[in-house]
C-alpha cells in the first residue's frame, strides 16, 4: 500500500522553511522542476503498489530525500 505524500513543513521543526528561504534562491525553480516531474510519475507509482497493507513511505518523499 502506498503512503501518502503529505508535506509538512512542520513535522521536525517550527520554523517555517519557505519563509526562511530567500524567494531568489537558485535551487526553488529546480524543487519546482522535480515536483512537477514526480507527479507526472505519480500514477507509474501507484501501479507498483498493493492495494492493501500498511502504508509505505511515498517514493516521492524518498526521492527529495537524495
Amino acid at each position: 500500500m502506498r503512503g501518502s505524500d503529505q508535506r509538512s513543513g512542520s513535522l521536525f521543526s517550527y520554523i517555517d522553511l519557505e519563509a526562511r528561504v530567500r524567494r531568489d534562491h537558485p535551487l526553488r525553480p529546480i524543487r519546482e522542476i522535480v515536483n512537477a516531474a514526480l507527479d507526472r510519475l505519480s500514477s507509474e507509482f501507484d501501479a507498483l503498489y498493493a492495494s492493501v497493507g500498511r502504508p509505505s513511505i511515498p517514493p516521492e518523499r524518498l526521492l527529495r530525500a537524495l
